[in-house]
């Protein structure tokens, strides 16, 4: 079964679903019927999402198990939150401030700093650091959209 749409493939623009039919005795209800806002994530973010529930919200598991900073983790998290008051319609608009939000191009002061620190570490340290690098590149770019979940995952193997 495919995954069902969230946007038209012509225009971009929201869709509804205007007609669900049982599998099993073929009954078929015709209306005007919301998609869930976790179906309209990104594989990206769904991905983000899984791993943030299976760490019960530790930001600090999450940068462990993705190898990634506190700010990615962050940022991400913010996303992610953005992505789904966009698909569900927040309950206050009022309190959305998603200025500056899904900007992921300009790095931060932190990660510039942790960028521009020396590698003086034993060589045991300075191996994890390495891959600690390399796996945050690979998340920035899927974070980025420039590459898909299933490429980070075989790239993020490779270390």
């Amino acid at each position: 079964m495919y995954r069902a749409p969230h946007k038209c493939p012509v225009c971009n623009a929201g869709i509804t679903i205007t007609e669900v039919t049982c599998d099993h005795c073929g009954t078929r209800m015709q209306g005007r019927f919301d998609g869930c806002r976790f179906c309209s994530l990104s594989p990206e973010e769904a991905s983000f999402l899984l791993v943030f529930i299976r760490n019960r919200g530790s930001i600090k598991d999450v940068e462990r198990e993705l190898g990634v900073s506190y700010p990615t983790v962050r940022a991400a998290l913010d996303n992610l939150i953005s992505a789904l008051d966009r698909n569900g319609h927040s309950a206050d608009p009022s309190t959305d401030d998603t200025s500056g939000m899904g900007d992921d191009t300009a790095p931060d002061a932190a990660e510039e700093a942790v960028a521009a620190e020396p590698e003086i570490l034993p060589r045991g340290q300075a191996d994890h650091e390495k891959k600690s690098k390399a796996r945050r590149k690979i998340l920035d770019r899927l974070a980025r959209h420039e590459i898909t979940a299933e490429e980070a995952a075989a790239q993020l193997k490779k270390l």
